[in-house]
């Protein structure tokens, strides 16, 4: 191997150890067997949302995820890999990764990293489950106003009793 092929290894696997590093979450998959049409169209879901798609060397991805400092994702990185980096929204690249892979049975998620941390595939597949964030936030919402509309309603029935007696 030339010295320029080398280093230009060296540079791609800088790239990705960075990119393993800045993500909020990371889903990793298997998508043998998925038609040009079906990667196109995930690759444009998750696109849409911020979150970018790549199909690496698993070399690459070994030495940049050691240099990252995730030990454990050496034994996921076998046979066709893609790759979903997501530096801000730590539950899309789950969610639409686990939808798409109910429709295509052919993708399969084979682990992750949520905030720095190596999750399994049972785990990806947990936080896929939970609302996104505007949902989670209009959750919040909710529990916040509900003191102020029971305490409101409580007023407003002490007040139409009092109606009442008057």
């Amino acid at each position: 191997m030339s010295q320029a092929a080398i280093a230009t290894k060296q540079v791609i696997v800088e790239d990705i150890t960075k990119k393993f590093e800045a993500a909020a979450s990371i889903v990793i998959v298997d998508y043998r067997g998925l038609t040009v049409e079906e990667v196109t169209e995930l690759r444009k879901q998750l696109r849409d949302a911020g979150v970018e798609m790549k199909v690496i060397k698993n070399s690459i991805l070994s030495r940049s995820a050691e240099a990252a400092g995730l030990s454990g994702l050496g034994d996921i990185f076998k046979g066709p890999t893609a790759i979903a980096f997501s530096n801000e929204d730590v539950i899309a690249p789950a969610k639409i990764i686990n939808e798409f892979a109910e429709k295509a049975e052919a993708l399969e998620i084979k682990a992750g990293v949520i905030e720095g941390k190596v999750s399994s595939k049972e785990e990806i597949e947990a936080l896929a489950k939970l609302p996104n964030r505007e949902g989670l936030l209009s959750m919040l919402l909710s529990v916040l106003q509900a003191p102020v509309r029971n305490t409101a309603l409580a007023f407003k029935a002490v007040a139409d009793s009092k109606e009442e007696v008057a």
